[in-house]
């Protein structure tokens, strides 16, 4: 590692350290701006952001199903980067059923809705250094008629002052495999979703996701993810690069078809409180 490297890291390291956490009372008030977590997703993994009790958000995802890599750099700006092609989208909604708690309902374009479920157990505070939340959900294809995937999961977080937020998530999820009648090794597949986002300006992130499968059905490539976003009010841009188009728990465990296929899409979410 060079002067200039190792500089420039310590650097980072010691404005992270050196920035002034968020006051007790800003951290257990659930209608105040966290900024390291200004919104309840990374990309397409969840976080540990709490909604109000009666408050609501709405989030729309979208993947351009055209991949970058098709084509010379031509191809790619005749197609808008991949603008004119299909896409894959998600509609969803979220509220606050109780303190600390959210449900929540998401469907995509291939007709597959999930339900699903949040709930905070451990607040990051004066004594705690993490935030855990336990999150279900459970989806079906064909506007859940069919193809029934639940899945269980935590959500172990750590914000650092206002710059930053990492987060772990171990994550299980049933009836992963599409065709279990012709692979019947697994049915099932144990991921650990990885994530971070970090705080480049006043209102401006860049966010990366990955989920690895530790164990199970394992098609495909693990789900891997980068962003930049921009905060607005109650309103977050996002404009995201993925090897996947998964954005429900059973799609994400899938992973994407291949390494060599990355797709553009964004994500523009609203908080209503």
């Amino acid at each position: 590692m060079t002067r200039s490297m190792t500089f420039s890291l310590s650097l980072a390291v010691a404005l992270l350290l050196l920035s002034a956490p968020p006051s007790f009372a800003q951290e257990t008030d659930d209608e105040a701006l966290k900024p390291a977590e200004p919104d309840f997703t990374l990309i397409s993994l969840p976080t540990a952001l709490r909604l109000p009790k009666y408050k609501s958000a709405f989030r729309v995802t979208h993947r351009f199903t055209r991949p970058l890599g098709s084509g010379d750099f031509g191809d790619l700006v005749a197609d808008l980067f991949g603008i004119d092609s299909g896409a894959a989208i998600g509609l969803e909604y979220r509220f606050g059923i109780v303190p600390s708690g959210q449900i929540g309902i998401h469907r995509t374009n291939n007709r597959t809705i999930e339900f699903f479920g949040e709930y905070g157990l451990v607040r990051q505070g004066q004594r705690l250094p993490l935030e855990i939340a336990v999150l279900a959900s459970v989806e079906g294809t064909n506007n859940f008629k069919d193809n029934k995937s639940p899945a269980i999961g935590a959500i172990i977080s750590r914000r650092v002052g206002a710059q930053a937020a990492f987060y772990v998530e171990p994550i299980w999820v049933n009836n992963s495999n599409p065709l279990p009648k012709q692979v019947v090794d697994h049915n099932d597949t144990f991921m650990i979703g990885l994530g971070t986002r970090i705080r480049v300006r006043p209102t401006v992130y860049l966010v990366a996701e990955a989920s690895p499968r530790a164990s199970g059905f394992k098609d495909g490539v693990n789900h891997a993810s980068f962003a930049i976003e921009k905060r607005a009010g109650g309103h977050q841009f996002q404009l995201n690069f993925s090897d996947s188009f998964g954005t429900t728990m059973a799609q994400i465990a899938r992973g994407g078809s291949s390494s060599k296929d990355w797709y553009m899409g964004f994500n523009i979410s609203r908080k209503f409180f």
